[in-house]
């Protein structure tokens, strides 16, 4: 019985988590019919060690995914380079095109506020220290009343 609960809470804080999506065309439907904004972020998962610092210590956080709950539609194109990472060639050529459209000089890592439409709100270059959690969030609030 014990077990149970455990297993019943750790379901019901999954469901109540934002997570990242692949799919940018159901992000933005997704983005559209709720009212968010969407977040994409390119990384190397594998090779860029901003990047890895940047998803570990504020995108994936449980912190930033709470509040990203409520407010964004989570998208991330990753561009990993081992062999063993290789995603598969339509979503390698899906983050492509992202790339092409969004971030046509390849920085890395690379996060965009996009609204529902595909505009471009506001990007990020880098993971910098002022790159936290809280300046984030209070960023993007400030992005979103301007809407």
């Amino acid at each position: 019985m014990k077990l149970l609960s455990i297993i019943f809470l750790l379901a019901f804080s999954l469901s109540t988590t934002e997570e990242w999506t692949t799919d940018f065309g159901k992000a933005k439907t997704e983005a559209n019919s709720q009212h968010k904004y969407i977040l994409l972020n390119f990384s190397g998962s594998d090779w860029c060690g901003p990047c890895i610092k940047l998803k570990k210590e504020v995108l994936d956080s449980p912190e930033f995914l709470k509040y990203a709950n409520d407010k964004l539609v989570l998208v991330r194109a990753d561009f990993p380079r081992n062999k063993k990472n290789r995603l598969s060639p339509e979503l390698t050529k899906h983050n492509e095109a992202l790339a092409e459209k969004y971030n046509n000089q390849g920085k890395f890592p690379y996060t965009v506020l996009i609204d529902a439409d595909g505009k471009v709100v506001k990007s990020w270059e880098g993971y910098t220290a002022n790159m936290t959690i809280e300046n984030l969030k209070v960023e993007i609030e400030q992005l979103v009343k301007l809407k």
